[in-house]
């Protein structure tokens, strides 16, 4: 029987145990525990590797721990500005949007653009108005204020420096503290088809509208049957110069490299020799995961139909 099985990821950086309390660790524990659950039950019914995904990545989207829908970092002017992408293996059909704003969950819009509007990628205001369109659930400003976010963009507003997410210290840790914000799921279904789906609020105090790689197909995402699926999250514009995600699917395909050895290649050689800090969680057709970070640690987790199961954050 094929093999089925489910990867998540919700950032990765310079994530020690010392910075952590027990209760936030606990608390994102949790969370990345409920994603998995949501996501794999999709799976054990037969859902396809796409809804799985999505579904997990809804979970995370709504969890304020998580940069990314609800939990999204305030940019420059104060706001939150969310990209998401979502990638099918089966067909190579892809859905990637950015620069959102007001849209709970932008996984399911990016799902939307895949499937219903005859484009790929979509942005701003443009991408505000097809969600209106298509009927996704939109939320106030409020909805996506949390207070430990809003005082980190506090600390560095009236500088030029941007922070890759989350802390709970002050500025000097800030700067030093790095860890990139974004939430990723991968799978593998009962057809043995794969999916790969990203979504993240991006850096805080970003400026000029800048996009990560997370919504680029082929830098943070992407999924093709032939090789693998992948997720990545890491400082993003390395990984947009080293087409991250696609790399590894051609050392696949065109040398016949594992999941495990391709993604080692781009995260321990390739993307190091760029500054390109950060983790990739990969998922092949015969359901095999492979969670890679060159970072201190990445929130991570995975779940297989062979009862095999991790949830872990540090290295």
């Amino acid at each position: 029987m094929q093999k089925f099985s489910l990867a998540i990821h919700g950032g990765a950086g310079t994530i020690l145990k010392e910075d952590m309390t027990p209760e936030l660790e606990a608390a994102y524990m949790k969370g990345m525990e409920a994603s998995l659950a949501v996501g794999f039950a999709v799976l054990e019914q037969g859902g396809s590797a796409v809804n799985a995904v999505k579904a997990a990545i809804i979970s995370l989207e709504d969890n304020l721990l998580f940069n990314a829908g609800r939990g999204s970092v305030f940019t420059k002017k104060g706001v939150q500005e969310m990209d998401a992408a979502i990638m099918s293996g089966k067909d190579l059909a892809a859905g990637a949007v950015s620069g959102l704003r007001n849209v709970r969950n932008p996984i399911e819009l990016a799902n939307e653009v895949m499937l219903h509007s005859n484009h790929v990628f979509l942005s701003g205001k443009g991408a505000n108005d097809f969600a209106i369109k298509q009927g996704i659930k939109l939320e106030p400003d409020e909805f996506f204020f949390s207070q430990f976010r809003y005082d980190q963009w506090k600390a560095i507003r009236d500088s030029d420096n941007y922070s890759l997410d989350h802390t709970h210290q002050g500025l000097e840790e800030l700067m030093r503290d790095k860890k990139f914000g974004t939430v990723g799921a991968v799978a593998c279904d009962q057809n043995g088809d794969i999916a790969a789906a990203t979504s993240t609020g991006g850096m805080t105090n970003k400026k000029y509208g800048r996009i990560g790689d997370s919504p680029l197909i082929g830098c943070g995402t992407y999924a093709n049957n032939k090789s693998c699926a992948i997720s990545c999250t890491g400082h993003g514009e390395p990984f947009i110069c080293a087409v991250a995600a696609h790399d590894v699917s051609c050392l696949m395909e065109y040398k016949g490299l594992s999941l495990e050895a391709a993604m080692d290649i781009v995260i321990h050689d390739k993307l190091p020799k760029m500054d390109g800090e950060g983790g990739m969680i990969g998922m092949d057709a015969a359901g095999n995961v492979s969670m890679q970070f060159n970072s201190a640690g990445m929130y991570r987790g995975m779940m297989n139909s062979e009862g095999e199961k991790i949830i872990a954050i540090y290295a």
